[in-house]
């Protein structure tokens, strides 16, 4: 049956808002869109049967979020990491406590997978070393792809633990909304030869890296030295035959053959106009998580700049081990806070239709006939008129609700 809702303001995001506007949904996927005044007479008298918010209140609907990189299985390091200085330094933390605990990460990473679920994710781009958000995240209902990220500097020869990840992947339960392929963490902790074989492993899958996320990663691709090679010393992960490419992070996984329209290059807080001109030129996707970068000490992402330079933008949280919140309305408000000039619009399409795209889920992002019907409501107070500066500005769970 078809159920048409009506709402103060609809945000398609690949067109401008509409005001008073409706969105009809049928055997969960959207079926027709548009202004309450020039309603179509099929769904005229569905429209009068719609059911009417209890207290009055204007509500925007808009597209489901999404939440382009997390780290979901560091869920229960939340507020046990402190804020750093830099960022090899909160890793080194990270990578003590982690050594140090006995924890099951099952029960925290169920309720960040709620939280995430309450604020309005809908798809998430989950970040791992292991395959223990696999079930959590298929028995959720939210869509997801999990990267299982390989690192080990000192691998030379990557097809046996290519292998060995795959192999992992291969023993989940399939799922309908939950895919899933290796990539490499980043360039200072993967070897060269494990880089170019990840590139090449999985090309109808998106790939993610983190890329240019501190100065400490520019300096040892620069030099092979400073604090990352200080880190990789101290848990026994260097690798004395490595050598420094003596390049930026760009140039360096483009010569490997990472560069590429599938590449989601997260951070990106230290790199040149020149880098992100280039990421842009072959069509890859910046993922900013600015709340996590200035917890993590790796930087004040230039956001204004991510947009200036053409490449498609996404937006994450990373995990609570860096963040408050999965809230995207909270990462969207540090965007806002950082960028005052980028438009509104601009941010509310990185955290829906553009973090769709990136991570493959072509039926989700926008308000259009065809699409998944993964919406939600967002009470809005009186006399609002411009809907999406209100909505990049942060919204708390409360408000929140999914159609």
């Amino acid at each position: 049956m078809i159920q048409v809702h009506r709402a103060a303001w609809v945000l398609p995001i690949a067109q401008a808002p509409i005001r008073d506007g409706w969105v009809a949904l049928d055997d969960g996927r959207i079926v027709g869109v548009g202004s309450v005044s020039e309603i179509p007479p099929p769904f005229a008298s569905a429209e009068r049967r719609a059911p009417r918010t209890t207290d009055n209140r204007p509500v925007a609907v808009l597209p489901g979020l999404v939440n382009a990189h997390a780290h979901l299985e560091l869920s229960w390091m939340r507020g046990l990491v402190p804020q750093c200085g830099s960022m090899p330094e909160w890793a080194s933390g990270l990578i003590s406590l982690r050594r140090h605990s006995v924890v099951d990460p099952l029960p925290a990473i169920e309720s960040a997978i709620a939280e995430a679920s309450a604020t309005g994710t809908t798809l998430i781009g989950d970040v791992a070393n292991t395959t223990v958000t696999h079930g959590p995240l298929a028995r959720s209902g939210l869509s997801a792809v999990i990267f299982l990220e390989l690192l080990g500097f000192r691998v030379d020869e990557p097809a046996t633990a290519i292998q060995a990840g795959q192999a992992q992947l291969d023993a989940l339960t399939e799922s309908p909304t939950v895919r899933t392929t290796l990539v490499p963490h980043a360039p200072y902790s993967v070897s060269t030869p494990l880089l170019v074989a990840l590139g090449a492993h999985s090309p109808d899958r998106p790939v993610s890296i983190h890329l240019g996320e501190s100065a400490a990663e520019v300096e040892f691709l620069q030099t092979g030295g400073g604090p990352w090679c200080e880190v990789l010393d101290a848990v026994g992960a260097s690798n004395p035959a490595w050598q420094a490419p003596r390049s930026g992070p760009v140039d360096y996984i483009e010569r490997l053959g990472l560069l590429s329209s599938r590449l989601l290059a997260v951070h990106c807080v230290q790199l040149t106009d020149v880098e992100l001109t280039q990421l842009a030129r072959a069509g890859a996707t910046i993922v900013t998580c600015p709340r996590s970068n200035e917890w993590t000490g790796a930087g004040v992402p230039p956001i204004a700049r991510f947009y200036g330079c053409g490449a498609r933008v996404a937006i994450g949280t990373d995990s609570l081990a860096s963040a408050e919140s999965l809230n995207m309305f909270d990462e969207m408000a540090a965007v806002r806070r950082l960028a005052p000039g980028v438009p509104a619009a601009r941010i509310l399409r990185s955290a829906t239709l553009d973090g769709a795209a990136a991570l493959g889920f072509d039926d989700l992002g926008t308000i259009a006939p065809g699409k998944r019907s993964a919406l939600l409501s967002v009470r809005l107070p009186p006399g609002i008129d411009d809907v999406e500066e209100y909505l990049v500005r942060g919204v708390p769970a409360s408000e929140v609700s999914w159609l």
